[in-house]
């Protein structure tokens, strides 16, 4: 007899068909962990297969008498009956495996247990991010906030999305902040806008700038204020054009101040451009301090991103040659590489790319920065609108907007956000498979609807903020656009404004499951590898 329709109900509610082979792995890791090293290996497998017949058959018996739903506790129940009259040593090592793991169930959502792991410094909880030094009495206050929003999080997930995180089938980034609350995850920040049409923040009412220096002091302002209202990165898109015209009220100004004071009329440019380029390069080292020195309700430095090199103007082009000078020349007496901003320099046919193009002079000081420095790093104009249907920096660190128009037809990067972000372990479907790819497609497929309800939960959840919540990003133009209080914040996520990121990890070593290692001249290994990434 088959168990052909028959499920099993998981602890989440869901029912799955039923995998008899799952039964015979776990009552081979509980013989396993009873026979010392050295016993024949073949053992546990032979006393798996017995064990795990005797419990099919009990199964089978009830599936006879009309049952086609099993629980997880059902079926545990009759494997520890068999275990415990066949051999006792192995029946307490399942069942105390099982215990183990419904403690580590009760544990990651118990905010004494989470605090308790927190005071102890234990590594896992406070090294989780390398951003944070949880030495820091701000840093451990925002950890100390972040385990209990963690455990509170796990609790309003949707079950079966909070037990396989759990379990590590799956990650469901940044539970700390979301979803215990609605917030967002990174951002390409709408400098222009705000920097145009001024803003508020905190009880403070902000102009436009009339200069580079109040515009990069209100950049650094925006950065801060905003970073501490998501829990991802944040980008400044294309700062050598967002720059120049506040730079261009610097040479009015010191050309207006030549034409009074110098009474040498073929002076007066030079004057005003010696000036400029001074206030440009006090600007944008002042920024580059400020960066690195500011400290977010986050408990970390902001993570931000500069990018540049598009610009074709002599202000434009003095801004790109001031960021990397500032950055080849370091930090400080010691001189030491700034971490942020990071920084990312765009190379384009007919600007910088080829020694012809204009700019090139500033693709040589980019490249002997990168040597030096780390950074910056290098895109492609024409390659990410090939891959993304238009050009702009990551937000953040890496994650890409696609290309999106508005109702008007016009392209807009600045002013949109990620709303976060969840990942598939392959590894672990191809562990699972045993070599098998129609099971590993099956189990594959039950994962990413998994990752896919943790995506429409983390959106649904995000929507339930309200623009009093981040009065910058809603209310006063970061993410582009102007609330009302009464406004839904689904105006600036809707139609795809917003994205959300699947994400994946171990490709490499799902091929190694299948294939072996050094997989990578077998051309079928390469096709099945990429074939998961189109799926």
């Amino acid at each position: 007899m088959s168990f052909e329709g028959v499920k099993v109900k998981k602890r989440d509610g869901r029912e799955v068909l039923f995998d008899a082979e799952r039964i015979f792995n776990a009552i081979e890791k509980a013989f396993r962990s009873t026979f010392p090293e050295g016993e024949d290996p073949s053992k546990p497998i032979m006393e798996s297969l017995k064990i795990g017949s005797f419990v099919l058959d009990e199964l089978k018996e009830s599936v006879k008498n009309g049952k086609k739903v099993f629980t997880v506790e059902e079926i545990q129940d009759l494997v520890e009956r068999k275990l415990y009259d066949y051999d006792i040593a192995t029946y307490h090592n399942f069942h105390n495996y099982r215990e183990e793991r419904a403690r580590e169930r009760e544990g990651a959502q118990s905010i004494d247990e989470t605090i308790s792991r927190l005071i102890s410094k234990e590594p896992s909880t406070v090294n989780e991010n390398a951003n944070k030094n949880s030495d820091v009495f701000a840093t451990m206050r925002d950890l100390t906030a972040g385990v209990t929003g963690k455990a509170i999080g796990l609790r309003m997930l949707p079950l079966h999305v909070s037990n396989a995180h759990q379990k590590g089938e799956i990650h469901f980034h940044d539970l700390d902040y979301n979803p215990y609350e609605p917030m967002t995850n990174c951002c390409l920040i709408d400098f222009k806008g705000m920097l145009k049409n001024g803003f508020r923040m905190g009880n403070a009412d902000i102009e436009s700038p009339k200069s580079i220096q109040t515009a990069a002091a209100q950049i650094a302002q925006i950065i801060a204020n905003v970073a501490s209202n998501q829990y991802g990165g944040c980008s400044a898109d294309r700062i050598d054009e967002l720059l120049a015209p506040y730079a261009k009220k610097n040479f009015k100004k010191h050309l207006k101040d030549a034409e009074e004071w110098i009474e040498d009329s073929n002076k007066w440019e030079e004057y005003a451009w010696k000036r400029t380029r001074k206030d440009i390069y006090d600007a944008i080292q002042s920024l580059e301090y400020e960066v690195n020195t500011l400290f977010t309700s986050n408990g970390q430095t902001p993570f931000v991103t500069f990018g540049f090199g598009l610009g074709q103007t002599e202000l434009e082009r003095e801004i790109q040659k001031a960021i990397l000078t500032i950055r080849i020349k370091g930090l400080g007496a010691s001189q030491r590489t700034a971490i942020f901003p990071k920084l990312v320099f765009t190379l384009k046919r007919g600007v910088n790319l080829y020694s012809e193009d204009p700019n090139y002079d500033i693709k040589l000081l980019a490249l002997e920065c990168a040597t030096k420095r780390m950074y910056p790093d290098i895109l492609s104009y024409d390659k990410i609108v090939e891959l993304t249907g238009s050009f702009k920096v990551p937000m953040g660190c890496r994650s890409f907007l696609q290309g999106w128009k508005d109702e008007n037809g016009e392209e807009v990067n600045s002013g949109r956000m990620n709303l976060g972000v969840v990942t598939l372990n392959l590894p672990r479907i191809a562990i699972e498979s045993d070599g098998n790819f129609e099971k590993f497609w099956r189990i594959f497929d039950e994962r990413a609807q998994i990752v896919k309800d943790a995506l429409v939960y983390r959106v649904e959840r995000t929507k339930e903020a309200t623009p009093a919540n981040a009065p910058i990003l809603y209310q006063y133009g970061a993410f582009g656009k102007r609330l009302s209080p009464e406004d839904s914040v689904d105006e600036v996520f809707k139609n795809r404004r917003a994205t959300v990121s699947f994400g994946y990890i171990g490709l490499y070593e799902v091929g190694t499951v299948f294939y072996g290692g050094s997989w990578e001249t077998n051309p079928k290994a390469k096709e099945f590898t990429i074939s998961i990434v189109r799926k």
